[in-house]
C-alpha cells in the first residue's frame, strides 16, 4: 500500500455511517440531502435504510405531563453513479429530505376533551390528539464533468425532481379557537436544481465539496375543515378546499475529509438551512386569523394573519468524525454533531431546539466490490417550548433524546 490511502475500504466508511448521521434536525430537516455516493470514484451504487425513535415529553402550561409525541420513522436512499470517460460522470439519487411525525394523546391541553366551551355549540373536535405527519421524496439527476491537467476539479449539476404531501390535526385547548382544525394537502411533485463542485488529491485522500440546493416552489391542494370559522365571530365557511403554496428551502453543504495518516481519515460536514423563510399558510387558517386581528379576541394577531407553521430561525449543523481501517476489509467510524435547531419557542408540532450528537459506524468488504455498512448514533434535544401560530407559549419539552439507526449495502468497481 505505501503512503497511499486505500479509500476503497475507508473513505466509503465514512459515507456508509453517514446513513445515520443526518436525521431528525432542525424544522423539518431529515436526510440532509447526502450526496456523497456521486462523489465516490469509478461505478458506485448503495442502498441505505434509516430508522430513527426519538423521546420527546413535556407539560402543558396546565401543568399535564405531556407523554411522548415524537412517532418512530424510517427511510431509504438509493444512489447509482459511474463514469462515461475520465472526464464525465453521471448520478441519481433517492432521498426523502424533508419530514415531521408527531402524534400527541393522553389528559393534556393538546388532546380535545369534549366539552370544549369555546365552541358554543358548534361541532367539537371528536377526541383526537393533535397530529402532523409531512413526507417529502426527491429524485435528484447530476452529470458532473472533472477539470484541470490532474482531473482534481469537478464541477457538477442537475434537475431535482420533489414530492410532497402533510396531514396536520390541531386538538386541545392548546389551540382555542383553532381546536378542531384538520388540513389536508394533497401531494404534489414540483422541480429544482443542485450545483455544487469538489476538489480531491487522491494521494493524501483530501476530498473537499460544496453544494448547493435550490428551493422548490410547490402549488397543491389543501383541504381545511376549521369548525369555529363558521362562528358568528368569524363568519367564514367551516369547510374549503384551495390552492396553498409550499416552498421547501434552499440549503448548501459542504463536506470535506483529509488523511491524516495511511489508516486515519478525518472528515467534517457542514450543512445551513434557511427555515426561516419558511412557512406553511393554508388559505382558510389564514383567512380566520385575518378576521379573529379585527376582534378584540385577536389581541396579538398580526393584520396579514397567522401561518400554520413556521420557523423564526436558520438552521446550522456541524458534524467532526474520525475514520480507521482496522483490516484490509474492516473499517470504523465515529462522529460528534451538532445542531441549531430553528428557534426557542418553536412550533408545538415539532418542539425540539436542535442536538448534539455522538455515534459509531463500521464497513465491512464482503468481497472486492460488495460491503455492508452500519451505524448508530445518540442524540441529546435541546429542551424547547412549544408555541402555537400565535406565538403563544403552551408547552415546555426538557431532558429529551433519541437515537438513530442505519445500514448499507454498496457496490463499487473502479
Amino acid at each position: 500500500m505505501g503512503t497511499n490511502f486505500n479509500l476503497k475500504t475507508l473513505a466509503v466508511a465514512v459515507a456508509a455511517f453517514s446513513v445515520a448521521s443526518m436525521s431528525n434536525a432542525a424544522g423539518l430537516d431529515r436526510s440532509g440531502q447526502d450526496i456523497t455516493a456521486f462523489l465516490q470514484d469509478g461505478t458506485y451504487a448503495e442502498v441505505s435504510y434509516t430508522y430513527l425513535d426519538a423521546d420527546v415529553t413535556g407539560k402543558d402550561i396546565s401543568g399535564n405531563n405531556i407523554d411522548d409525541i415524537a412517532e418512530s420513522y424510517d427511510f431509504f436512499r438509493y444512489g447509482v453513479k459511474a463514469d462515461i470517460n475520465d472526464t464525465f460522470s453521471v448520478g441519481v439519487l433517492y432521498d426523502e429530505p424533508f419530514g415531521a411525525a408527531a402524534d400527541y394523546s393522553g389528559k393534556n391541553d393538546f388532546v380535545s376533551h369534549e366539552p370544549n366551551p369555546i365552541f358554543e355549540g358548534l361541532i367539537p373536535p371528536n377526541g383526537e390528539g393533535t397530529n402532523v405527519e409531512v413526507r417529502t421524496e426527491s429524485i435528484t439527476a447530476i452529470i458532473g464533468a472533472k477539470l484541470g491537467e490532474n482531473k482534481n476539479f469537478q464541477v457538477y449539476g442537475g434537475p431535482v425532481a420533489q414530492r410532497v404531501q402533510a396531514d396536520v390535526k390541531l386538538r386541545g385547548t392548546a389551540y382555542s379557537v383553532a381546536d378542531g382544525y384538520t388540513t389536508h394537502i394533497s401531494a404534489d411533485q414540483d422541480y429544482g436544481w443542485i450545483a455544487g463542485m469538489a476538489y480531491s488529491k487522491p494521494e493524501i485522500a483530501l476530498q473537499a465539496a460544496l453544494t448547493y440546493r435550490s428551493e422548490i416552489e410547490h402549488t397543491t391542494n389543501a383541504a381545511e375543515l376549521y369548525p369555529f370559522a363558521q362562528s358568528p365571530l368569524i363568519g367564514l365557511s367551516a369547510n374549503r378546499s384551495g390552492n396553498i403554496e409550499i416552498t421547501t428551502p434552499e440549503s448548501v453543504n459542504f463536506d470535506f475529509q483529509t488523511g491524516i495518516n495511511p489508516t486515519t481519515l478525518a472528515t467534517a460536514k457542514v450543512r445551513w438551512v434557511p427555515w426561516s423563510d419558511f412557512a406553511i399558510t393554508p388559505s382558510l387558517y389564514n383567512e380566520a386569523s385575518q378576521v379573529l386581528a379585527t376582534r378584540p379576541q385577536g389581541a396579538g394577531i398580526p393584520p396579514e394573519g397567522l401561518d400554520l407553521v413556521s420557523y423564526d430561525k436558520d438552521q446550522w449543523q456541524v458534524e467532526l468524525g474520525l475514520a480507521k481501517r482496522l483490516t484490509p476489509a474492516l473499517a470504523v467510524s465515529g462522529n460528534i454533531g451538532w445542531d441549531s435547531g430553528a428557534g426557542n419557542p418553536v412550533t408545538s408540532l415539532g418542539p425540539i431546539e436542535g442536538y448534539y450528537s455522538a455515534g459509531l459506524g463500521a464497513k465491512y468488504n464482503v468481497t472486492e466490490n460488495w460491503a455492508i455498512s452500519a451505524g448508530g448514533k445518540y442524540l441529546w434535544f435541546g429542551d424547547a417550548k412549544g408555541q402555537i401560530p400565535s406565538k403563544t407559549v403552551v408547552s415546555d419539552f426538557q431532558d429529551n433524546d433519541g437515537y438513530v439507526l442505519g445500514a448499507k449495502i454498496s457496490y463499487q468497481s473502479k
